[in-house]
């Protein structure tokens, strides 16, 4: 199992819990944007460290680079957001944030889709291969 599975299972029920507070707030059909920097603020009422857009090693075949990733939000460096406004949710939607969970090595992440009407449909939980076992 993932070192920090639980922590990011106990945490990512709090973050629904924010992530819903926002929508209900701001309701759907705004720009991700927004979403992203209310969503911020939510987590930092809740006392929770969270960062967006950050530098991150990459190692390829024998070499090593700083990039810097755009992801929306990483939540206690072990949950990771990413946030859309769309009208329906694509495979590419998930390859992206499952793409970002291998490179920064975080066990579970949060597809949300603030386009929804019920923000609770627009929710989906991605684990990292491996991270529940």
């Amino acid at each position: 199992m993932h070192p920090l599975f639980k922590k990011a299972d106990e945490l990512s029920k709090t973050v629904i819990g924010a992530a819903i507070e926002v929508h209900r707030l701001k309701g759907p059909g705004l720009i991700e944007s927004i979403y992203e920097k209310c969503l911020m603020r939510e987590l930092d009422l809740q006392k929770l460290q969270s960062v967006n857009q950050k530098v991150v090693l990459i190692e390829y075949k024998g070499i090593t680079f700083e990039e810097p990733l755009r992801f929306d939000i990483l939540v206690e460096d072990c949950l990771l957001l990413e946030l859309k406004c769309v009208q329906t949710v694509l495979p590419i939607h998930k390859a992206q944030l499952l793409s970002y969970m291998k490179l920064l090595n975080i066990p579970l992440g949060l597809l949300i889709n603030y386009h929804e009407l019920k923000l609770v449909d627009g929710i989906q939980r991605m684990i990292l291969p491996g991270a529940n076992q």
